[in-house]
């Protein structure tokens, strides 16, 4: 089988051991990066060049699509689609995924449990939004923020209107959001893999620090999954089209609520942490999926 791995660092962990478990299963392998490929619209059909020269389809394609490319890389995603070639995650999926908004909109819809959440235009209305998540302390976040950045506590609601009016000041969209007082400042991150949660880690803050990503300091640690946590990961991922993602819930009193859904999860936390071979598992269902593609096709 011939896998293509959409990434534009091949030194990267998560590529890295994409790489290595696809090899180890004697697939054929080969890393792109996103921003040297080009979409070429034929009549004889969409193509993919890379480096200058027509690609030969892959079997399947591993997108590990940056937030900094998102516009490009699913323009990549889609192209890679119109061709008929298996995708790990489509391009629907992920742009779900990469919108906060719209992925807690689609998840809302499902009936998935989140923590109260609040969107509006104007600064003006600063007052209703940190009201209808309960009042302060609230967490204000930036649309496209990641990795914990553009992610603020506001104690007060005096603290919480200037957040507010500071981010719209820069025309900036943003999401007003419940503070999950007892969750600690730590979340768990639940790997899903098709219809399957195959690990899960608790990630914990920094003392001090009220995000718990291990980019900003927080550690992990190996945890119990609850059967709760499981249906509610698994659901999220079907809610937004994704087969493979990353689900980070909070442990709230009401239960699991999901924080948000990462379309291109990292590898290197989760391994460390659970000493599981996170990335074999991937490699496996692609295998799987494609099989059952060729059965289907036959």
């Amino acid at each position: 089988m011939r896998i293509a791995v959409l990434s534009r660092n091949p030194d990267l962990y998560s590529t890295r051991r994409l790489v290595e478990a696809a090899e180890a299963r004697g697939h054929e392998v080969q890393i792109l990066d996103t921003l040297r490929c080009t979409a070429h619209l034929t009549a004889r059909g969409p193509e993919v060049h890379y480096e200058g020269a027509r690609l030969d389809p892959p079997d399947a394609i591993i997108p590990r699509v940056g937030a900094s490319i998102t516009f490009y890389g699913l323009s990549i995603v889609r192209q890679f689609e119109a061709m008929g070639v298996w995708t790990l995650n489509g391009a629907v999926g992920i742009t779900r995924s990469r919108d906060k908004l719209r992925a807690h909109q689609f998840l809302a819809r499902k009936g998935i449990a989140l923590p109260r959440t609040a969107f509006a235009h104007k600064a003006d209305d600063a007052a209703d939004l940190i009201t209808s998540v309960g009042g302060p302390p609230v967490i204000v976040k930036l649309l496209e923020g990641t990795q914990g950045v553009g992610v603020v506590l506001c104690e007060t609601k005096k603290a919480a209107e200037s957040v507010i009016q500071a981010f719209r000041g820069m025309k900036a969209y943003l999401l007003v959001q419940e503070f999950i007082k007892e969750a600690g400042g730590a979340d768990v991150r639940l790997f899903v893999v098709g219809d399957r949660v195959i690990a899960g880690m608790k990630r914990q803050g920094a003392e001090g620090e009220f995000r718990s990503n291990l980019h900003r300091g927080g550690s992990a640690s190996q945890i119990k999954i609850s059967p709760e946590e499981r249906k509610t990961a698994v659901a999220a991922c079907k809610a937004l089209g994704l087969k493979v993602a990353g689900v980070d819930v909070l442990q709230s009193e009401r239960g699991p609520l999901v924080l948000e859904v990462n379309s291109s999860p990292g590898l290197e936390g989760i391994e460390t942490s659970t000493g599981k071979d996170v990335a074999g598992a991937v490699v496996s269902f692609v295998e799987k999926s494609l099989a059952g593609r060729a059965a289907s096709a036959s």
